[in-house]
């Protein structure tokens, strides 16, 4: 407040020293130019001039104003064009995430069309057409990108094969990644592409072939390689055992895939496993029983002991003595009991058996376990014991079967 008191206080006192000087000195102004002639006190002139240019500033504002008044309204105006395509950006972005393709496409597209780097718009517009199936409309939004960006092309092209993968056109989807593979052989999005279209197709020996380039690249960690590596190979194993040669079904061509792998991968567990499995469903029961004796010796693993009580080798008693020789190492393993189990079996070892397959269940209650001792037990005429053994390896194979309850039983 006094503040205030003190600003008007200022202005009367100024306004009094302005009226005492203009009634004790009014000034004199004269203004001549061939035929004209301005005449004026000085206080007057002043005042016109002040006039003037508040005159001038008001029209200024004024033409500002209405201008700024007319981009508002005007659609056309370039203010509003940039306001529209970044309304059209962020609702575009926007339905693409949640999954409102149609209108996705459709703003995704006027922006990519107003912008100067239309890439990302394009692609996500793209990505929105094949979402709802209009696939045409997809590549030929691609082939648009392409054209306002060249230089874009391996990004484009990598987009378009992902987008023919997932509308399940995996052999477009293929000739559009070699392509790419042969212009730019080093770039690890596309070996990476590459290596899952591939096992998506089932294309074990493509994956192999790729294996030395993912390495050198560095495509993938050096611990999931090496499991992409064990399991190409045993699925290449899998596959060489069912294909037909001469007729057969074949043994050869899973030897000669076996003997395509170096020194090291022929001893990795995962590996052997793969072989000798397949061995064992050819019918090479002999072989099978030596490549797992000998990769049991090298270094035991109890998956390959589990299998070892699958195979018949040629001794039956040898082969279960050389199982027994593991027992001192690994006591306290399920799956050689099971095995130790299994082999007995096939020596008619009754009383040995039933001893290691109930050591076995005692370790762990195993569905496998629980059928070999129920064979048994009702072969030895112990009916009770062995339905129950029946019935726990049922509910061990799927726990889910003994929680769903009965269906109501409906009477006529």
């Amino acid at each position: 407040m006094k503040r205030l008191y003190v600003i008007v206080f200022l202005v009367i006192a100024a306004a009094a020293a302005l009226g005492l000087a203009i009634a004790e000195h009014s000034g004199y102004v004269l203004v001549a130019y061939k035929s004209f002639r301005y005449e004026s006190s000085l206080w007057a002139t002043l005042a016109v001039v002040a006039v003037l240019w508040l005159l001038v500033w008001g029209i200024k504002a004024l033409i500002e104003l209405v201008m700024a008044s007319s981009g508002v309204v005007n659609p056309w105006s370039r203010r509003n064009r940039s306001r529209r395509v970044q309304v059209a950006i962020e609702h575009g972005q926007l339905d693409l995430a949640e999954g409102r393709w149609a209108s996705a496409q459709r703003h995704l597209h006027r922006a990519a069309e107003a912008e100067r780097q239309p890439l990302l718009y394009y692609l996500g517009a793209a990505r929105a057409a094949n979402e709802q199936g209009h696939y045409e409309e997809s590549d030929k939004l691609l082939e648009r990108a392409l054209e306002r960006q060249p230089q874009a092309e391996l990004a484009i092209a990598l987009s378009h094969a992902q987008l023919q993968t997932d509308r399940g056109d995996t052999e477009g989807a293929l000739v559009t990644l070699q392509a790419m593979h042969e212009r730019h052989p080093h770039n690890v999005q596309t070996l990476r592409q590459l290596q899952r279209l591939h096992q998506q197709r089932g294309d074990w020996s493509a994956v192999i072939r790729l294996l030395p380039e993912l390495r050198k690249d560095k495509v993938l960690p050096p611990a999931e390689l090496a499991e992409l590596e064990r399991r190409a190979w045993g699925k290449n194993l899998s596959l060489a055992a069912q294909r037909e040669e001469d007729g057969t079904v074949g043994l050869q061509s899973l030897n000669r895939a076996w003997q395509q792998l170096t020194s090291a991968q022929r001893q990795e567990p995962q590996l052997v496993l793969a072989y000798a499995e397949q061995l064992r469903q050819l019918g090479a029961q002999v072989e099978a029983e030596e490549i797992l004796r000998t990769a049991l010796k090298r270094q035991y693993d109890s998956h390959l002991a589990r299998l070892y009580g699958l195979v018949r080798g040629s001794d039956p008693a040898r082969q279960l003595q050389v199982a027994e020789g593991w027992l001192k190492d690994h006591s306290a393993d399920p799956g050689l009991l099971l095995t130790l189990g299994r082999l007995c079996l096939q020596s008619s070892l009754w009383g040995k058996a039933r001893d290691y397959l109930e050591s076995s269940l005692r370790l762990q209650r195993n569905p496998e376990a629980c059928a070999e001792l129920a064979r048994l037990l009702a072969q030895l005429g112990d009916t009770e014991r062995s339905n129950q053994l029946f019935q726990e390896g049922l509910g061990l194979l799927d726990e889910r079967l003994l929680a769903a309850p009965l269906p109501s039983l409906t009477h006529a």
